[in-house]
């Protein structure tokens, strides 16, 4: 997925990482509307869901979606997200958060989005995002209808 922001930059997008509680789900259910944009943004994007799996749920909530889920150990979380972004390229990867363990994700990532759902956000995170939304869905559909990107992010 490439995308061309003016006095932002070239974007060349290959992955997108996401934290699951807090972000695709809430209370481990995940959103509704999730499931619809993430199997389509799998016929772009190769999506990898990052999680503590604090509620158990991330395996089912997730089936049938194309997707890699990594289930995190509960030490040093931050730094295991911010691994397998630059593990994967953080150049080519767009990341999706709220929690303070996904703060340096988000600011390895080329683009960093950050939401605040009912969980909240961290403030760490928010400083670390390029985007902020209050939607998960919302967040999803930029990477849909790039020119939305482009609007926010220009300058």
């Amino acid at each position: 997925m490439d995308i061309s922001i003016p006095a932002y930059g070239e974007l060349d997008l290959k992955y997108l990482v996401m934290d699951y509680n807090g972000t695709l789900a809430i209370d481990g259910i995940l959103i509704e509307g999730v499931r619809e944009v993430l199997t389509a943004l799998s016929q772009h994007l190769a999506l990898h869901v990052l999680t503590a799996d604090t509620f158990g749920r991330a395996k089912s909530g997730l089936k049938d979606i194309e997707c890699t889920l990594s289930i995190l150990a509960e030490k040093d979380q931050q730094a295991g997200k911010l691994e397998y972004v630059q593990t994967l390229g953080a150049e080519n990867t767009v990341s999706i958060g709220n929690g303070r363990n996904d703060q340096l994700m988000l600011k390895s990532s080329v683009l960093g989005i950050a939401v605040i759902l009912e969980e909240g956000a961290s403030a760490e995170t928010l400083q670390s995002a390029d985007i902020v939304c209050t939607s998960i869905v919302s967040a999803l559909n930029l990477l849909s209808n790039p020119l939305r990107l482009t609007a926010t992010l220009r300058s």
